[in-house]
């Protein structure tokens, strides 16, 4: 892509390529492109460099919030290799233990839904008996086995997460079984729907989000399934319906969750950037949820 050259218009991107912070930084950026055990056909692994590329389309000025992110300190770790299946999740525990305490936020670029189990319970170690987690997703993700579809009953069966420190903000009709909503009712999962998402601001949802995840003083997973977005700004989701949440909406509640220092981890997810429109709506708003997180940590120390 051509880009024109303004001294006085830092790109994001180029921010992003020049970093050259070494470890305590505020924020870490690493590519994890699970794909391989996704219910549905995807090429998820394709899309960490498809963000990355994205970011150039940016600024690093936050005009609603009156932020450079270019403030803060910012390392890019590259990518995990083959972060799928029980030994990619190996991989990823590895990588998350030595990144642990070492940066204000981690965002994993995905990569499909899988990585919320690897690079969480990687990232909490044993401090998994006080974390929490936030779910920003159409669907529970509590299905049997191993997949895109499992990483919540993962992280309360194999990892030991407390299911009422679990938050499900935008949960979907018609997009889960009855079977899996008595599952979630049974962890103790607190469930905000699409409905009532359309009822309450977006401040009180997260107020309620973060004090569930964070009551037991721990750190707190968010997780973005950008499959959770109406189909007409997320179509490289394939999971997408009509209906979902705004493109504004997903990037304010990432906003407002990142400003917690109690947040200490995300993930962007479920993106296949092989089969965006040409105008690359579905990353481009990937890229911008990017910039809404460091936004959310520059807001920590403006």
């Amino acid at each position: 892509m051509a880009r024109f050259n303004d001294d006085s218009w830092l790109r994001a991107g180029t921010w992003f390529a020049e970093s050259t912070d070494k470890a305590p930084t505020n924020a870490t950026i690493i590519g994890v492109p699970a794909h391989k055990t996704s219910l549905s056909p995807t090429r998820a692994d394709m899309t960490p460099a498809a963000l990355r590329e994205a970011m150039y389309w940016y600024g690093t000025w936050s005009w609603a919030h009156d932020h450079d992110i270019s403030k803060i300190t910012i390392r890019d770790e590259g990518d995990i290799p083959d972060p799928d299946f029980e030994e990619g999740d190996q991989r990823v525990f590895a990588k998350m233990a030595q990144l642990r305490g070492t940066q204000d936020l981690l965002i994993a670029l995905g990569g499909d839904n899988a990585v919320t189990y690897s690079v969480a319970r990687g990232l909490w170690g044993d401090d998994i008996a006080t974390a929490g987690l936030i779910t920003v997703d159409a669907h529970h993700d509590v299905r049997n086995g191993i997949s895109n579809g499992s990483p919540v009953r993962r992280l309360v069966e194999e990892g030991g997460l407390d299911g009422n420190r679990i938050v499900q903000i935008a949960i979907s009709d018609f997009a889960n079984s009855p079977i899996y909503a008595q599952r979630v009712k049974d962890y103790g999962v607190t469930v905000i729907t699409r409905a009532q998402v359309r009822t309450r601001t977006l401040d009180s949802i997260m107020d309620q989000a973060l004090s569930i995840a964070g009551s037991a003083g721990g750190q707190i997973h968010y997780d973005l399934d950008v499959d959770v977005c109406d189909r007409t700004v997320a179509p490289a989701c394939p999971a997408a319906t009509p209906g979902g949440l705004s493109a504004d909406e997903i990037r304010e509640l990432t906003y407002l969750a990142t400003t917690d220092p109690r947040v200490t981890s995300m993930d962007i997810t479920e993106i296949d950037a092989t089969i965006d429109t040409d105008d690359q709506r579905t990353i481009r708003l990937g890229a911008l949820c990017i910039l809404e997180a460091l936004s959310g940590v520059t807001s920590r120390t403006h």
